[in-house]
């Protein structure tokens, strides 16, 4: 007879494209969040907890289809084996398709207009690459039914303040703005626009607008799209690289040869007047827009509103030291439908080779005014921001703002397990001071190992009492941040100067605990 297989222990390893955090990275998080949500909540927003499944329908964006259900999200369908199966559901992809399924739910109960923050986890399923994770956090705040650039001007606002309320440098930041009809206006310059009934292709009833600006023989089907892309790419491959993009193509770094769009020279270059409009002040900037849009109205109506918003700034002391208009931004131009944002943290770091580089993006958002339209039939709209909470914990820490490691519970050793209630008694104590306190719990046989447990925890303090000191009324206070030191470094000098463990007597527990604390803050 043979044997039963056995069942094959599970791998114990986290799913690709998904990380485990622990200790330091969770509390830190939470007290950014925490900071984020109090200016949020200053600026009048309330807070939005919506379901972390939303039916596909709702989240519009990724269908499912029967080759590749889930195709963007994670997705599955319910009952899927019945007779009749039922919807098909998906974890959220971000926090903003959520929103326009709430209001329109229940707008009529909500204030118009309704301001809401939103912070959780959301999902996609994605290529998982270097920082890259299928699972992240996004810190959402959003105003719908407000038509105003005034809305979009107080988000901009609420973002600077929110990256210096988390410990973000006034000139370590810069909050950038554009807009996307600006960028249809030059595209309308140029010849091309997403608008046309054809779709955006340059073909049909296209070629009698596109002959103004190009002749016949060198009419071609361009995609508006593919010349958004290529304006994207200008951080990246300056001017002459996206000149070289939009007409005839150029070599990358690695020789390849990449096709360009086939634009005209003299179009590529109304492109590229847009990019580099640039100048030293808001004001010149949109002086430099007006020309590059010039005969375009939904340009002009872009640069009103951009003009707009650089007055709100400037009134409410936000300098463009600190919000700034910057044709370059190009973000998301399928979904937004007027002024876009972006903050960006301008200081350097060094990359994994040790190069130095600018940190970049850690927010960005915009208007969106077409959104709740599916649900509703009409235009609604709405603007809104999504903070990146984990690329803002790793600009601090590469500015030396934040420890990788937080600071431990204050370990209360035990020397004695008969005196075990003395010793949660001191814990106790140091826990009703507000200090966070634990007492060893492990197998207290060796000492060592209990010093050991707290410098794992990263440990300040460590507590000592055997039976000599309870029968004296005194208790060994261990300073392990200063021994830590002392063992690395510390001359005798210094070692005598101000030694690593004290010996008070027990009502002092707290009081010498809290002096240690804050001398090592």
């Amino acid at each position: 007879m043979a044997k039963p297989k056995k069942t094959p222990r599970p791998k114990a390893e986290t799913p690709k494209g998904f990380r485990d955090y622990f200790g330091a990275e969770v509390t830190q998080r939470a007290e950014m969040l925490h900071k984020i949500a109090q200016v949020y909540h200053r600026y009048g927003f309330d807070a939005l907890e919506s379901s972390g499944v939303e039916t596909v329908q709702a989240l519009g964006k990724f269908l499912p289809d029967v080759d590749r259900p889930n195709e963007g999200v994670f997705a599955w369908q319910e009952d899927a084996e019945a007779d009749k199966p039922g919807d098909w559901l998906a974890l959220r992809y971000d926090l903003t398709a959520p929103l326009a399924r709430v209001y329109a739910q229940h707008r009529n109960d909500l204030p118009t207009p309704y301001r809401r923050y939103a912070m959780g986890p959301v999902w996609r399923n994605e290529k998982p690459g270097p920082g890259r994770f299928r699972q992240f956090y996004q810190c959402d705040a959003d105003t719908v039914g407000a038509p105003s650039v005034a809305a979009d001007a107080e988000i901009c606002a609420m973002l600077a303040d929110c990256l210096e309320e988390v410990g973000i440098d006034r000139g370590d930041y810069i909050v950038r703005v554009n807009n996307r009809k600006v960028l249809n206006g030059v595209l309308e310059v140029v010849g091309l626009n997403k608008d046309f009934p054809e779709g955006n292709d340059l073909r049909g009833t296209v070629e009698a607008a596109y002959s103004k600006v190009m002749s016949q023989s060198l009419m071609k089907a361009i995609n508006a799209d593919d010349v958004l892309r290529t304006i994207d790419k200008f951080d990246k491959v300056g001017v002459q690289g996206v000149f070289e993009l939009l007409t005839s193509g150029r070599k990358d770094q690695s020789g390849a040869f990449i096709d360009g769009v086939g634009l005209p020279e003299k179009d590529a270059r109304i492109v590229l007047n847009f990019l580099t409009a640039k100048g030293s002040t808001n004001a010149d900037t949109i002086a430099n827009l007006r020309k590059a849009v010039a005969g375009s109205e939904i340009g002009n109506e872009g640069v009103d509103e951009l003009e707009t918003i650089a007055d709100l700034m400037a009134a409410g002391g936000y300098g463009s030291d600190r919000v700034e208009i910057d044709p370059s931004v190009v973000r998301g131009l399928g979904y937004y439908t007027g002024p876009v944002f972006e903050a960006e943290l301008t200081f350097e770091i060094q990359d994994e080779k040790g190069r130095p580089r600018n940190f970049g993006s850690v927010a960005g958002g915009g208007r969106y005014d077409d959104l709740v339209k599916r649900f509703t039939g009409q235009e609604v709209p709405a603007t809104g921001v999504s903070i990146g909470v984990d690329r803002l914990l790793a600009a601090l820490q590469a500015k030396g703002r934040m420890s990788a490691q937080a600071e431990g519970p204050v370990v209360v050793t035990v020397m004695d397990k008969a005196r075990m209630s003395d010793y949660q008694a001191m814990v106790a104590e140091l826990r009703q001071a507000g200090i966070r306190a634990e007492v060893y719990l492990g197998n207290p046989k060796n000492f060592g190992n209990q010093l050991k447990y707290a410098d794992r925890r990263a440990s300040p303090v460590a507590v000592i009492a055997g039976g000599d000191e309870f029968d004296k009324g005194m208790i060994q206070i261990k300073d392990l941040i200063l021994g830590a030191k002392i063992a690395e470094s510390a001359t005798l000098e210094e070692w005598k100067d101000r030694p690593s463990q004290y010996e008070v007597a027990r009502g002092d527990l707290v009081a010498k605990v809290r002096e240690i604390l804050e001398l090592n803050r």
